[in-house]
């Protein structure tokens, strides 16, 4: 049975992005602990899970030879996992190894998550982290929080639709000042 999680940079007042979608305040170097974090994951096997807004960022970026040259080994790691984009509008994912699932995403998610040994991660996509934050579906949630505070912007889990109790599980502190807090849902 695969575990599904969730990977969010997020800013200290808790916006995964700013306003007009900008994540630029998130640093991308290529030589910083962050990135050799990264590359773990990128080879970690699990099948991404996107919405369309984060899907067409990814696809914009991963497959170019600008990723490839930044950040060689994530690149292959992204280009080569399984990936699904959650979107009623795409008609085709041009990413390799890109299926789109339009509708029931809970029932998706239920079913990928009983009849699939692999794990998933959700990497950005905060109204499908909501919603399957809300069916109860995600097993780790893990925030990458940057120290920078933005005037505006997208709280991470908008429109969760009921309270959402977390147990810290593990923490780690980067050299650049970025924390890594990871968490399980709390038993009641």
């Amino acid at each position: 049975m695969g575990k599904l999680s969730s990977f969010q940079f997020i800013t200290l007042n808790g916006f995964y992005k700013g306003a007009d979608e900008d994540t630029s305040w998130h640093s991308h170097n290529p030589n910083s602990e962050e990135s050799e974090y990264a590359k773990e994951g990128a080879q970690s096997g699990s099948i991404l899970l996107f919405g369309r807004t984060t899907y067409d960022m990814m696809a914009g970026f991963w497959p170019t030879p600008q990723a490839l040259q930044a950040m060689p080994e994530v690149a292959k790691g992204m280009n080569a996992s399984e990936k699904i984009v959650f979107s009623r509008t795409l008609k085709k994912a041009d990413w390799n190894n890109t299926r789109i699932i339009k509708d029931h995403i809970e029932d998706a998610v239920k079913k990928l998550k009983l009849e699939s040994s692999k794990d998933m991660t959700i990497l950005g996509s905060g109204s499908i982290l909501a919603q399957l934050a809300t069916a109860g579906l995600v097993d780790n949630f893990q925030f990458m929080i940057d120290p920078v505070a933005l005037g505006e912007g997208t709280p991470i889990l908008e429109g969760i639709g009921h309270q959402l109790n977390l147990q810290l599980t593990s923490h780690r502190v980067f050299k650049s000042g970025t924390i890594l807090l990871t968490y399980q849902p709390k038993e009641n």
